[in-house]
């Protein structure tokens, strides 16, 4: 008798549920199911406020937000952003409190300010909202994320000018809480706006790594969008790719990724092996990496790096396994494939030259590599149509160059022909 109940006392301490307690869990199962399938933006508004400072699950929810349900969504927005994830004509609106480093209290203190009238300005935004009272490391994350862009599309600008900023929205809170009275309005209205810093905007690789540190995952882009092309004829395949494949049986084949983290560990025979943690412009992976191949590419699995692996890959149970068998810089993988042409849309003539400007740059800079075509488009409201021209002559064509095309004032669009 005591073997017995000892035998189910062992059984049950695995983890067993009374029926009472299964079927109180079947219904919520159900009921979150159904909320899921019915009402998709809203579910994941509350899945994302209950982890509200959780980063890592973040990720995994707004990846099922983009790619599993493929719902529409507002990046964060001092104009259009509560505190809170909310919901907003369909979509799903991203909640200022989900950035890193920054309070829900804090962020509070925004919504209310705009109230049911956006900000116009940064000038504006100081002086309705008490910098002061936010802290000058939440605005800092709330530049980095592009929540002022609205506002002021240049964020190294926005970012670089806080101080001043922050200076001139006391000034004018100060003044407020003085009574006085201003012969130009309200009190505080008559101060002078204080000059934003002169600095050009962040290049867009710059500009993904900078948003990487305020919201946790890339928004907006990807580090390896403007490679995607070189790594396609380099042989390179994306994640989703090869999930695809793998569900035929194991391959080896080429993937792209910039590591994210990586965690070594020692075997018990004392060899060493690690798994890194990467993402490319389809999503998030990790991979296993043996001694040999450990030891060979130790230096290119520092977080921000941009790598190309071969791997082994296999699907088990639904569940992608990576095992890599060699690493190379990204840049090498990319130098290897060839080079092709741009084509480069402009919205004005005065673009031309700060094009000019960088494609004669990166001629004097880059001595090897391959070289394409350069052609532009001219769509200027005041032509009867588009203009094309081409330059007649070959200049350096890498993501770098690409991605400096991407950040200039009046380029439209960079793409490759």
């Amino acid at each position: 008798t005591a073997k017995a109940t000892w035998d189910l006392l062992d059984k049950f301490a695995n983890y067993g549920f009374n029926k009472s307690h299964a079927a109180a869990y079947a219904v919520v199962s159900y009921q979150t199911a159904w909320l899921k399938a019915n009402h998709p933006v809203e579910f994941m508004a509350g899945v994302m406020n209950c982890d509200l400072h959780l980063t890592d699950k973040l990720a995994i929810y707004f990846d099922e937000v983009r790619k599993g349900l493929n719902l529409a969504y507002i990046p964060p927005c001092v104009n259009r952003s509560q505190a809170r994830f909310d919901v907003a004509e369909g979509a799903l609106v991203y909640g200022l409190g989900a950035l890193k480093n920054v309070g829900v209290e804090a962020m509070g203190l925004i919504a209310n300010g705009r109230g049911d009238q956006p900000f116009k300005t940064v000038f504006d935004f100081a002086r309705r909202v008490d910098l002061k009272r936010v802290g000058k490391r939440p605005l800092e994350m709330l530049a980095r994320a592009g929540a002022f862009d609205q506002l002021d599309r240049n964020r190294h600008r926005v970012f670089d000018s806080l101080d001043d900023l922050v200076a001139y929205s006391a000034a004018v809170h100060e003044q407020r809480k003085s009574s006085q009275v201003s012969l130009f309005g309200e009190a505080g209205e008559d101060l002078p706006e204080p000059r934003l810093s002169p600095v050009p905007n962040w290049l867009p690789a710059v500009q993904l790594a900078e948003e990487f540190k305020a919201i946790g995952f890339y928004l907006s882009g990807h580090p390896l969008d403007d490679y995607m092309s070189s790594l396609k004829r380099s042989g390179v395949i994306t994640l989703d790719q090869l999930s695809e494949k793998a569900k035929d049986g194991p391959l080896v084949a080429k993937l792209a990724g910039i590591v994210a983290g990586r965690q070594e560990r020692k075997s018990a025979r004392g060899n060493r092996f690690a798994f890194v943690q990467l993402s490319d412009t389809t999503g998030a992976f990790e991979a296993t990496m043996f001694s040999d191949t450990l030891e060979a590419s130790r230096e290119h699995l520092e977080a921000g790096s941009k790598i190309v692996l071969s791997v082994e890959a296999t699907m088990e149970a639904d569940q992608l396994k990576l095992l890599a068998r060699s690493v190379q810089p990204i840049d090498g993988a990319v130098a290897q494939a060839g080079g092709a042409g741009l084509r480069i849309y402009l919205d004005t003539p005065l673009a031309i030259e700060p094009v000019a400007t960088v494609l004669r740059e990166a001629a004097r800079a880059t001595q090897r590599g391959a070289k394409g075509p350069i052609s532009f488009c001219l769509l200027d409201d005041s032509l009867p149509g588009e203009v094309d021209m081409e330059l007649g002559q070959e200049f350096p064509v890498t993501p770098q160059i690409k991605g400096a095309l991407k950040s200039l004032e009046g380029v439209l669009m960079v793409e490759d022909l």
